[in-house]
């Protein structure tokens, strides 16, 4: 039986979903299945219709349709982030899946819609062939030890921060 590892993409600098869509297109071009959960997400973004031509992926959202900040969270996003991982439980129970990527979870974590041992809970439950991969900035300490390969991107330089260029369709949603 192959192995599956955990992956956790973290960071301030823009590239940790596009690293998990990456891996994603990787194993569908070897036939293999994946499972993509995208937390505190819940708006139109282009891979949305690009993922859905591709045989062997499936995506779904766990969000709002709007960008929010730490502040302004609801229990209507609690709950969002509790159905997820459910839902992400369900889709390891399944063992049809090769790899499952939780995008964004550890946003979710930070915004304290989800405890940290609800996700630790998760990685604990992995089946032993299965590819995990966690997303997000600021993953706390506990994620960074469960993982097998951790990459941390780092913003060196950002067109936001030195001209205030906002997200563009196509590059960053």
């Amino acid at each position: 039986m192959n192995k599956g590892y955990i992956h956790l993409y973290t960071g301030d600098g823009k590239g940790k979903t596009t690293a998990a869509l990456g891996l994603a297109l990787r194993a569908a071009g070897h036939d293999r299945k994946v499972f993509i959960g995208q937390f505190m997400k819940g708006q139109y973004y282009g891979e949305l219709t690009a993922l859905k031509s591709i045989p062997g992926i499936d995506i779904e959202q766990f969000g709002d349709e709007g960008c929010l900040h730490r502040d302004q969270m609801t229990d209507v996003h609690s709950k969002h982030a509790t159905q997820g991982i459910d839902r992400i439980l369900e889709v390891m129970a399944m063992d049809y899946y090769d790899m499952v990527i939780m995008d964004e979870i550890c946003v979710t974590v930070w915004f304290e819609l989800l405890s940290p041992q609800a996700v630790l809970d998760v990685i604990e439950k992995k089946p032993v062939s299965l590819e995990l991969v966690l997303t997000g900035r600021r993953a706390p300490e506990e994620f960074i030890e469960a993982a097998d390969l951790v990459t941390e991107m780092k913003e060196v330089k950002h067109y936001y921060t030195t001209f205030g260029i906002l997200a563009r369709d196509g590059i960053e949603r």
